[in-house]
């Protein structure tokens, strides 16, 4: 079973706006030597809602290759349709990925039976495992534990990213889901407590920049060595909240910039971080131990 730091790998693109596959393999091999313990590659901080069809398959090809097993790669691939949702992911099937990860159809506003029926024919079309993602901040519909709870009856169903910020959501899933059902917070400003409630990690933002910080972060508290874990926790707070002062990933694409990692490149509607957090960002990466090259 997955667990750990799963990172939300953000997608550099080139000074055309392609997808920089030099830049991809800085990242992935930066994340095998640092210790993360997997990828999502396409994710909402993978910017996927701007990638074309065409776009989406190859990244998610590439960095499987690039990976070479070295760690977990698991593909993003939800969208608003189920037809296209579908379609993606049976496109990537065979890329030699992990698993996927699946987000709650946004601005549909689907009721819980079509969120229900929506990621069954996912798992229904797929022979790799599913993880769901519950965001509504960014979705408007959640997915309630009890819908959870069903669709973990499905053999391709095992986990689910909860991204509500709530430990008490994450008690109310504990409560109807099998023991071995995967549980990973989306939420870095409580990756502590959730993994100390019983979670199995986190599907992070953060670990973009700290990547070997997140990591420990999460085997100390799945260790129960909570010290040492809030030590950390305490020392990347600040980070965690530099990096959502503007809507996710234009600071993290910023900040993995100025680690000399990536180009500027952004697609619209995202624009370029604004200079008012500029000093925030970086005192906040200096506080987390973040070298940055002069």
């Amino acid at each position: 079973m997955l667990k750990g730091s799963l990172v939300a790998l953000v997608t550099p693109f080139d000074d055309h706006n392609r997808v920089d596959y030099a830049a991809l393999k800085r990242l992935i091999d930066f994340h095998v030597a640092e210790g993360s313990n997997g990828l999502v590659i396409a994710g909402t901080t993978g910017e996927s809602a701007t990638l074309a069809t065409e776009e989406h398959i190859e990244l998610v090809s590439r960095a499987v290759e690039i990976a070479a097993g070295r760690l977990p790669i698991i593909a993003g691939t939800g969208s608003n349709s189920t037809a296209q949702t579908v379609g993606l992911s049976v496109a990537v099937r065979d890329t030699g990925i992990d698993g996927y990860l699946v987000v709650v159809p946004y601005y549909n506003k689907p009721v819980q039976e079509g969120m229900y029926r929506h990621f069954s024919a996912v798992a229904d079309a797929v022979d790799k495992p599913v993880m769901l993602y519950n965001v509504p901040g960014r979705t408007v519909a959640d997915l309630l534990p009890e819908t959870v709870a069903r669709l973990a009856e499905h053999e391709n169903i095992v986990a689910i990213k909860e991204a509500t910020g709530d430990i008490g959501r994450l008690r109310d899933i504990q409560a109807l889901v099998p023991d071995e059902f995967g549980l990973f917070s989306g939420d870095d400003f409580t990756v502590l407590p959730f993994i100390e409630q019983g979670g199995h990690g986190v599907v992070t933002v953060s670990g973009n920049v700290v990547p070997a910080q997140m990591a420990e972060l999460c085997r100390l508290a799945s260790a129960g060595e909570h010290d040492a874990a809030k030590a950390i926790d305490d020392r990347l707070q600040p980070l965690n909240k530099a990096l959502f002062v503007e809507s996710n990933p234009i600071p993290v694409k910023w900040a993995v910039r100025q680690m000399g990692m990536i180009g500027p490149g952004i697609r619209l509607p995202l624009t370029e971080f604004s200079g008012q957090y500029h000093e925030q960002m970086l005192s906040a990466m200096s506080g987390a131990g973040v070298e940055i090259p002069a």
